[in-house]
């Protein structure tokens, strides 16, 4: 018998080693090329974009329709797809700014967090009205004002949930981890990058998969732009269904789909699926996962040298801001000043921003009394109450039937295997595309829109439950899950012991922001056509989308503030206590 010293000089002598590390040097070889040939592929596509986007507005203005000619289809994919991502940068770098803003100022925080119910609750459409004009006067003569106004939209659509949790992972941060970064006194520069970011990346990760799908969601209203009584519309997927359904064009919606799905498909193909598998490092788990998440792409990114040239570009630059951020204190410092000085700030802070909400309800009271008249404040107030009921109702359900879903998901590396991809699929598909089809299916089967715009809202919102769900079922650490087997708890001590506990926050994140989004969604959900037959449904959302479309800035301030109204109270009444209690009772962390 062989011995192993044996065997590795006899495959020395046949040369298998160096055979070895020439096949290592081919695969390194090739993924080098193909990852270089992916990043020339974005930038030639960038390249070719930007001229489009900065073009001149010629005499007849903004086209007010778009050719349907489905050969057109892969470029109006790529100018839509570029808006999204761009807009998802911009998403980003919100949420890291005012995420740690409200997470590190106590008296800030008492603003921002109040200030995010009420921009999650403000309606794409109302942001449009109100910055339409503004992006036109930024960029006169080019049609990069209305591409900064659909890009901003899109930005409305996303920003939020991302925001709430990443907020909520800085607030639920681990207490030994917290300290360690005390005692190692780090640089806050130092701490966002070694625990924040980390510590958050899984929820983030998931909530930007959702933001890019509450973006599709909205596509349209971003790309056709119906405001003050004009039309401005984008070269895109978005506008291009709307014009097909307005033509009556069902084979162009099926291509239009069809495309759709295909990007779809190449987005989770080529970034959230790296993305998610890369991300399983920052689980706070003492054993690895029983099956680790594999991708495609990240393998051959790991085999080519991008690592070791960002390495070697971002050592130096992090080294540089390290020092550069000294200056602005370490971790271990305190960030509030305490005892008599801090209750003197804190009454001051209160009385002026009490001065400058109440001189705001007064200018508002004075140009709702004067545009739209005080009894218009109680119809729409009524209007809100019946889009309420419906938002709350399918919360109430798309909770019941996805936390379970979705934690078995995200407890079961197979089952993730095989259902990520299909949900990103699914919430990154914009539903809206379908509405021309129920719309029909409606009219055939005489289905009241009043309760069929239920499924229509639920199509664009009940993904935020389930993403937020299945991220905090997936990092439930292993050894509680080991534990829970090793004790023989049975199905049900099981999932009310540990895992409805453990994922509890992650539903209230999930909840709130499917709630906001409902809302959202209702303005193009309670209003539905195809070609000439349009059916409308009672509520907020119809209204707004109608007042909007008129160009009433009265009512459409006043529609637009209502909605605000009820997201704001439901959120402090019955949201944001649960959160509490997650945090106080359900933390995996405390």
């Amino acid at each position: 018998m062989p011995s192993l010293f044996s065997t590795h000089a006899g495959a020395l002598i046949r040369g298998d080693a160096p055979a070895s590390a020439s096949g290592r040097l081919r695969r390194s070889v090739i993924s080098d090329v193909i990852v270089v040939a992916g990043i020339l592929a974005v930038l030639g596509a960038v390249a070719a974009l930007l001229p489009q986007v900065n073009a001149a507005i010629g005499p007849q203005g903004i086209p007010s329709s778009i050719s349907t000619d489905p050969h057109l289809l892969p470029y109006y994919a790529l100018r839509s797809v570029f808006r999204m991502f761009i807009a998802l940068g911009f998403s980003f770098l919100f949420t890291v700014v005012y995420g740690l803003a409200a997470a590190r100022s106590r008296r800030l925080g008492a603003i921002l967090i109040p200030l995010l119910d009420i921009l999650q609750s403000v309606p794409i459409l109302g942001f449009l009205s109100a910055t339409i004009t503004i992006w036109l006067v930024l960029f006169p003569g080019s049609i990069l004002g209305v591409e900064a106004a659909s890009i901003f939209a899109i930005f409305t659509s996303q920003a939020w949930n991302m925001t709430f949790s990443f907020h909520r992972s800085l607030m639920s941060e681990p207490p030994e981890l917290d300290e360690a970064a005390r005692l190692l006194q780090l640089s806050h520069w130092q701490r966002f990058w070694k625990l924040d970011v980390p510590n958050s990346m899984i929820p983030l990760l998931w909530n930007c998969m959702m933001s890019v799908g509450g973006g599709w969601f909205f596509l349209t209203a971003s790309e056709m732009i119906s405001v003050n009584n004009s039309t401005y519309v984008l070269p895109g997927i978005g506008s291009y269904v709307a014009e097909a359904s307005e033509r009556q064009q069902l084979g162009n919606i099926g291509w239009a789909i069809l495309t759709m799905v295909i990007v779809v498909v190449l987005i989770d193909f080529c970034l959230w699926k790296p993305l998610t598998a890369w991300a399983e490092k920052f689980r706070i788990t003492s054993n690895s996962s029983v099956s680790q998440k594999r991708s495609l792409v990240l393998s051959v990114i790991r085999q080519s040298h991008l690592n070791d040239v960002l390495a070697t570009i971002g050592r130096p630059i992090a080294d540089v801001l390290d020092r550069l951020t000294l200056p602005l204190g370490r971790t271990g410092a305190h960030w509030h000043v305490r005892g008599t000085r801090s209750r003197i700030g804190d009454v001051l802070f209160a009385v002026v921003a009490a001065a400058v909400s109440i001189f705001g309800v007064v200018l508002w009271f004075d140009y709702i009394r004067e545009g739209a008249g005080i009894a218009e404040i109680w119809h729409v107030a009524g209007l809100g109450f019946l889009t309420f009921l419906r938002v709350m109702l399918l919360t109430l359900i798309c909770s019941i039937i996805w936390v379970p879903i979705g934690a078995m998901i995200g407890m079961n590396p197979k089952l993730a295997r095989f259902f990520q991809p299909v949900i990103q699929i699914l919430a990154s598909f914009p539903a809206n595309f379908t509405f021309p089809l129920v719309t029909l299916w409606f009219i055939a089967w005489h289905i009241d829109i009043n309760w069929g715009n239920l499924l229509l809202m639920s199509l664009g919102t009940q993904w935020y439950i389930l993403f937020n769900v299945i991220a905090g079922a997936s990092a439930i650490p292993d050894d509680l899950r080991e534990m829970s087997r090793s004790l023989g708890m049975g199905t049900w001590q099981r999932w009310k012991t540990l895992i409805l506990p453990a994922v509890f926050g992650a539903w209230c994140t999930g909840g709130v922001t499917a709630a906001g989004g409902a809302w959202n969604a209702s303005i193009v959900s309670e209003t539905v056509s195809y070609g000439h037959t349009t059916l409308t449904a009672t509520g907020l959302g119809s209204y707004i989308a109608a007042s909007t479309a008129e160009g009433n800035m009265p009512r459409t301030l006043l529609s637009v503030t209502m909605m605000s109204i009820f997201v704001v109270v439901v959120n402090r009444v019955f949201w944001h206590p649960l959160e509490r209690l997650a945090d106080r009772r359900f933390s995996l962390t405390a």
